[in-house]
């Protein structure tokens, strides 16, 4: 069976089947585990991303956290182990500073020092911006509700028909025809 668009279209770090994706290593309908999942970010770009964020507007840690994980279609969201520390950074070189009102959390809003290194460094977070939405954009294409709901009643039929124990080889042979068509028929759309 040939596929569209190739191996790593499908089984690459972006694919369906790759890390990340909704039927590879870590996602919800793949293995557990596996290998070691390539780093989102690069040194500095997690600070660089915080900062162009409280630039837009003034934010708390678990804003940011969500921010980001909007930014990616949900496939990555930083850890608070992460994020505090790169915020505790950010407000110690004066970039940040806690934001007036709102005592409950501990916002932060973006000073005249850290827009300056943002206009300096434009070129570098427009190119990090527009790396991590093309991210979320692919997550997006083949990660819909829909298509969670699907594949997750398959998977849950499945496990359901093995655990009966009226799983002959007969009826396996059955199952993994109509899966072989069904995957046929999808590649033709």
């Amino acid at each position: 069976m040939e596929m569209m668009g190739g191996w790593d279209d499908a089984f690459g770090p972006d694919g369906p089947f790759g890390p990340g994706g909704p039927f590879g290593p870590g996602g919800p309908f793949g293995k557990r585990g596996g290998g070691r999942r390539r780093r989102m970010f690069g040194s500095g770009e997690l600070r660089l991303v915080l900062l162009k964020l409280l630039g837009d507007e003034p934010r708390h840690g678990y804003e940011l956290i969500k921010a980001v994980e909007d930014l990616t279609g949900g496939s990555y969201a930083p850890s608070p182990g992460t994020v505090y520390p790169t915020l505790s950074l950010l407000e110690d070189e004066g970039a940040i500073a806690p934001a007036k009102g709102d005592e409950t959390r501990k916002a932060y809003e973006i000073t005249d020092a850290g827009r300056a290194e943002l206009e300096e460094r434009a070129d570098e977070v427009e190119r990090l911006m527009e790396r991590l939405a093309g991210h979320g954009e692919r997550r997006r294409a083949y990660a819909t509700p829909e298509m969670f709901r699907a594949a997750g009643n398959l998977a849950g039929v499945l496990k359901n028909k093995a655990r009966s124990g009226q799983l002959d080889q007969k009826t396996m042979e059955e199952i993994v025809d109509l899966i072989d068509e069904l995957a046929k028929k999808i590649e033709r759309l």
